[in-house]
């Protein structure tokens, strides 16, 4: 049992060091960072790069990674994006950060190489020496590993303790208005506290090396394990949170010795053991506590009071604000329109490889349409709608090719097949806040992505379970076509929700639950509504996008790359169907075009731009189509409409056929007018 322990104690310790820099940074930035796994990647493969592809010694690769580079980073990411998203939305502040996860692993490829990379270097000299403990062999990464964990651990209570660092830093947790007020500075705190957890990532990334390999989306699993520590901690206790990381090494450390090593599913198990336990300490606390929630972020009543003027001034409401207003509440379904009509000539006009793109991204829409219905709507944050996309795919070509459906009807038959498992999520979900709610649904697709989609049934050795065409669909612009019918269809049934009695009390529980409450809304009946809503669409374009492809293949449908989806949506507009669509393109033909036009390297900008746009979202955070479409009507309401940008009114706008009006000189006007 000895040397299951003591390899526990490796995975646990890279779990521990992990999960103490996610919660230093959210007790002191309210951040909780979900790009820590891809900062670790980013400087795992720089020491990579200087290590092992420059021939660098391991001492002065690891003082310009871990010293050097990793602090800058943070400081760079601080000043650049988190600095502006202490008081923003919790929505903004996950995707943000799940924009840095999506950007910075090209990015390490474009930088550093895309290199085969067969064994990754640590911080010990190769070849690495063995020790024997008890009789059980301990390599010198395992001991660096063991001395990390408690360096890290002790310097880190004692400096947070003993020193006027770690007072400014416990003060900057309580209030940073508090904290300003006693002449410190609370941007000076941020900057060192994001440049220590960053050096944490870094070293998270070095250690983990040898363990896991040089791979982005192992490094994103590892950080996705380390938030089950950081949950068992409540988010901000971090000596919890650093020995649950122990023990969930340990314990998956003995799982695996005791289990069988020639099953499938052991690996399977060993993978999911870290959700499970989050699942475990979330259902304790939900029923010893009620409800989880976390804080409502850093300081308290005076922050919020004050942040407004440290900002711009609050811009005047003038005449053209207000038409503007009007005009986007009863003339958005003209641009759809022009829109739609576009896409459709794009349909004939275009090859078939571009038509076979829009059709994909028309496939997308759709499901970025279910995260417009949960998080636009809803005002849920859920990171598992690739998921039921997922199961929409895999329930459709089983039915097709297994049981001899027809393929539409088995499209419908995933969205049904999935709206039960939304149903069930969001009653599971109802009791828990929005930081605890985008932590269960990314672990529930994890836990999906192990135990469900890796079965062989579905998996079939990587090539999926194939998926044909309608018989009444003979080429590549009929099949856009129907996607887009679907898309349309859809569509209208989320915009009848909005203007429906339901999407008008779905309004008031976004808004103010408690509030909602006190007018008679049920809560709990509005967003499982929504979740099961969701969910339905979410299993027909996991459906329509496995038809597509012309088969149902699980890689497609991983969570990590649902993360992706939620970045270039909410990039677009979270609360669109059109922006929906305009994503669900771009995810679609951006890719393509470089890969028909560009070679080498140039394939990892659009993941880049992706993960960008998301970053952007912390200064514009209701996405590029709509700022793009109120910047049009601006432009011709200026162009067209006389004194929209005079001194401010007080009464509304009016705008009637046959209404009386006076202009500016006092003259009465008759007919069509605009008071």
């Amino acid at each position: 049992m000895l040397q299951y322990v003591l390899a526990g104690l490796v995975l646990g310790g890279i779990y521990a060091i992990a999960s103490a820099g996610i919660v230093v940074t959210y007790r002191a930035a309210g951040i909780l960072n979900f790009g820590f796994g891809a900062i670790a990647y980013f400087l795992a493969r720089m020491y990579y790069f200087l290590n092992t592809q420059h021939s660098w010694g391991i001492l002065p690769a690891a003082i310009v990674t871990l010293v050097v580079a990793a602090p800058t980073l943070g400081v760079v990411l601080y000043y650049a994006l988190f600095r502006l998203l202490r008081l923003a939305t919790p929505l903004i502040k996950v995707v943000a950060t799940l924009g840095v996860s999506v950007c910075l692993p090209p990015l390490a490829v474009v930088l550093f190489g895309n290199e085969d990379i067969q064994a990754a270097p640590g911080l010990a000299p190769e070849p690495v020496a063995v020790y024997h403990v008890l009789g059980v062999p301990v390599t010198m990464d395992q001991i660096i590993v063991y001395t990390s964990v408690l360096l890290v651990v002790v310097i880190g209570a004692l400096v947070l303790r003993f020193t006027d660092v770690g007072l400014r830093v416990r003060a900057m947790v309580d209030s940073p208005a508090m904290m300003s007020l006693s002449g410190a500075s609370p941007s000076a705190v941020s900057v060192g506290v994001w440049a220590s957890t960053t050096f944490l990532a870094g070293l998270t990334g070095v250690l983990a090396g040898p363990i896991i390999g040089l791979s982005s989306p192992d490094y994103t699993l590892l950080m996705c394990s380390a938030f089950a520590a950081v949950i068992a901690g409540k988010l901000r206790n971090l000596p919890v949170a650093v020995i649950a990381g122990l023990l969930i090494g340990i314990f998956s450390s003995l799982v695996q010795g005791y289990m069988p090593d020639t099953s499938g599913l052991t690996n399977d198990i060993i993978a999911s053991i870290p959700f499970i336990v989050a699942a475990v300490v979330l259902i304790y606390n939900t029923i010893r506590w009620g409800r989880v929630n976390e804080s409502e972020g850093v300081g308290g009543a005076l922050d919020r009071a004050i942040a407004p003027q440290a900002g711009p001034p609050v811009a005047k409401t003038t005449k053209g604000d207000l038409l503007l207003r009007r005009l986007s509440g009863t003339a958005g379904w003209r641009p759809s329109l022009v829109i739609l009509a576009i896409v459709v000539l794009l349909t004939f006009i275009s090859t078939d490889y571009w038509v076979g793109l829009i059709s994909f991204g028309l496939a997308y829409g759709i499901v970025f349409l279910s995260f417009t219905l949960v998080t636009g709507e809803g005002g849920m944050i859920w990171l598992c709608q690739v998921s039921f996309a997922g199961v929409g795919a895999m329930t459709t070509a089983q039915l097709v090719t297994n049981h001899g459906w027809p393929v539409t009807l088995a499209i419908l038959a995933g969205g049904i097949v999935a709206l039960p498992i939304g149903l069930l999520l969001g009653l599971l979900t109802i009791r828990l806040g929005d930081l605890y709610v985008a932590l269960v649904t990314l672990m529930f697709g994890l836990l999906a992505d192990n135990l469900v989609f890796s079965q062989n049934i579905f998996l079939q050795s990587g090539l999926g379970v194939s998926v044909n065409w309608p018989s009444y669909v003979h080429s590549t612009a009929q099949l856009a076509l129907l996607s887009l019918v679907v898309f349309c269809v859809l569509g209208l049934v989320i915009v009848n929700l909005r203007r429906s009695t339901t999407g008008l009390a779905m309004g008031a529980v976004r808004w103010s639950e408690s509030g909602a409450k006190t007018i008679g809304i049920s809560v709990v009946g509005m967003k499982v509504i929504i979740s099961a809503l969701a969910a339905a669409v979410a299993g027909i374009g996991g459906g329509l996008l496995a038809m597509n492809a012309n088969a149902a293949i699980p890689d497609n449908f991983a969570t990590l790359t649902g993360v992706i989806w939620l970045a270039v949506l909410v990039t677009a507009g979270i609360k669109s169907n059109i922006a929906a669509l305009f994503a669900g393109l771009m995810f679609s033909v951006i890719p393509g075009a470089f890969v028909l036009y560009l070679t080498g390297n140039w394939g990892q900008v659009p993941p880049i731009l992706f993960g960008v746009g998301a970053i952007i979202l912390a200064t514009d955070p209701e996405g590029f189509v709509m700022q793009n479409a109120k910047g049009l009507m601006r432009l011709i309401l200026r162009l067209f409409v006389q004194d929209t940008d005079s001194a401010p009114v007080a009464a509304g706008l009016s705008w009637h056929r046959g209404e009386a009006g006076h202009d500016r000189a006092g003259r009465v006007s008759h007919g069509r007018g605009i008071r």
